[in-house]
């Protein structure tokens, strides 16, 4: 029986990931960015631990979130589910939604799907894999960090959503150098039809959330791989900057100096 934690797991993927491993007899806890939706979580997925609660929009909460995890004991797989997209709105498409700011005057979507994963993963104690989902609209990503903030240019809120997974991958590549006795891997689920992803995506649920379950708790050989970019439970080839050990570099300093919290050093298992 492996332990995972999830984050977002009140609705879409990661709840359904949450669900299949229960099902599967695993030890899962729950997240939800507030009380109530950790409520949520616990009634849809029968058999979980518990649901830790905590805003991804707000460092000093994810700093929390991530004392919580430790405290509810080792894990050995992360999924860094959770994810905001600036451009839908209860999957309606919305090319024009306005630049929104957390409360540490971050732009958003780089907060939630960027730089939470990040600190999330250098605050948690010894995961033996990390699994994070991005886009396949990552490709679109442009690999300059000079305006992460979307400050001193002209705002495009696709743009930042594609610019916040391409982050994401390099962040799951970056942590597979630095940590070789870690499975970090990056996974690309699909359009499906979550509320993020609109009712009218193509792809299918349940297959998009195989992958992310797989990677966590699978002793398959192809399972256990790192620094890869996944799609339906294959290997396929991400936007070249991710692989850039350059590019890694300046998305974790980024990361770390926004935070003001460096990924620890690998250590052996």
């Amino acid at each position: 029986m492996a332990s995972v934690f999830i984050t977002g797991s009140a609705d879409g993927l990661g709840r359904l990931a949450a669900q299949r491993l229960v099902t599967l007899g695993h030890d899962v806890v729950l997240h939800g960015r507030d009380r109530h939706r950790a409520e949520e979580a616990m009634n849809a997925v029968p058999g979980a631990r518990t649901a830790l609660v905590g805003d991804l929009a707000s460092i000093e909460e994810t700093r929390a979130l991530a004392e919580q995890a430790n405290s509810a004991g080792l894990f050995q797989t992360v999924i860094h589910n959770a994810g905001v997209q600036s451009i839908h709105d209860a999957g309606v498409y919305r090319p024009n939604a306005p630049r929104l700011e957390t409360v540490d005057g971050l732009e958003n979507t780089f907060a939630v799907n960027a730089l939470a994963p990040y600190l999330l993963t250098a605050l948690i104690a010894s995961p033996q894999r990390l699994v994070f989902l991005t886009s396949e609209l990552h490709r679109s990503g442009e690999p300059d960090l000079s305006d992460l903030q979307w400050r001193d240019r002209r705002w495009s809120g696709s743009q930042a959503y594609s610019n916040s997974k391409l982050f994401v991958v390099a962040l799951a590549f970056g942590v597979a150098r630095r940590w070789p006795y870690v499975l970090s891997n990056a996974v690309n689920p699909g359009w499906v039809p979550t509320k993020m992803g609109g009712p009218q995506a193509p792809d299918d649920l349940e297959l998009g959330a195989e992958t992310q379950v797989w990677l966590a708790v699978s002793a398959e050989r192809d399972a256990l791989v790192s620094g890869k970019y996944l799609y339906h439970k294959q290997i396929r080839s991400a936007h070249p900057a991710a692989s850039d050990v350059n590019f890694q570099n300046q998305v974790l300093d980024a990361c770390a100096r926004l935070t003001g919290v460096e990924l620890p050093s690998a250590v052996a298992p």
